[in-house]
């Protein structure tokens, strides 16, 4: 399997408002590194899984809807706790809509240097 990862950052402001996130119920914010990852079992006629500058800018289009705001105020995520968790899975979704179908992804979400969650491609 071949993959290709980008990297990139976006720092947030949420809460997760029920007393099962303890003092993360309420507003905080939140600095993630966030990892793309591309994943093909061949390479296309350029001999790549995915351009690095396009995988780049996809992911920073896809980051710069959530950089520097509020989760709480944005409509898409009305209602929802907006967990690392689901986190992952939403940006999953945005990038995957913007790449070919054969190409896999992963996108992990690193919140410090001991903690993470990611979503993927069955």
């Amino acid at each position: 399997m071949f993959t290709v990862k980008v990297k990139d950052h976006i720092m947030i402001a949420h809460s997760l408002p029920d007393a099962f996130f303890g003092p993360a119920q309420h507003m905080h914010g939140a600095t993630y590194v966030v990892e793309a990852i591309f994943k093909s079992k061949i390479l296309n006629e350029k001999n790549v899984v995915l351009d690095i500058g396009e995988a780049t800018k996809i992911l920073n289009n896809v980051l710069s809807e959530l950089a520097y705001k509020n989760l709480d105020e944005l409509p898409q995520f009305k209602g929802i706790l907006t967990t690392t968790e689901y986190l992952a899975q939403y940006i999953h979704s945005k990038i995957k809509a913007e790449i070919p179908n054969d190409i896999k992804l992963k996108v992990e979400l690193n919140e410090s240097h001991v903690a993470s969650a990611s979503y993927e491609d069955e």
